[in-house]
This record gives structure tokens, sequence and C-alpha cells, in this order.
């Protein structure tokens, strides 16, 4: 690592502080979000969801249980 670019390093403290700058404008934008304001985009997206949505061979109910079973056997040891 003696040829590592001396830079390198405070590049990725950067960018580390940035993408942490960054996520926190999303959530802000996310918790300023009015439906109001952006109901054609949302049925957009949820359209698209639908269309590309696969039905699920199962509700997940039993396979709910079968890990709660599993759960209990582990606590009973």
């Amino acid at each position: 690592m003696a040829d590592e670019d001396p830079n390198a390093k405070r590049w990725v403290q950067v960018w580390k502080q940035a993408g942490q700058s960054l996520e926190e404008i999303d959530r802000q934008r996310l918790r300023n979000l009015r439906y109001e304001d952006h109901v054609a985009e949302i049925d957009e997206l949820l359209e698209l969801a639908f269309r590309f949505a696969k039905p699920r061979p199962t509700s997940g109910l039993v396979e709910q249980q079968r890990l709660f079973a599993k759960l209990r056997k582990q606590e009973t040891r």
C-alpha cells in the first residue's frame, strides 16, 4: 500500500460525510412530502408495482407458523 494515492483516504472520508448529509436531505424531503402534491406520481408507482407483481403461492402464514414452532422448541431446551 506504499503507492496508495495520498488523497484517496481524504476522498473516501469526504464522500462518507457527503453520503450522510444526502441521506438526511432525503429523509427530510420524505418527512415533508405532502401526498396531495404528488398523487399522480404515487399512482404511477403503484401501477408499476401492480403491473410487475408476481402472485405469491401462499400468504406466508404456514412459513410463519413453522418458524414460531422452531423458536418454541429452541426456547424449551
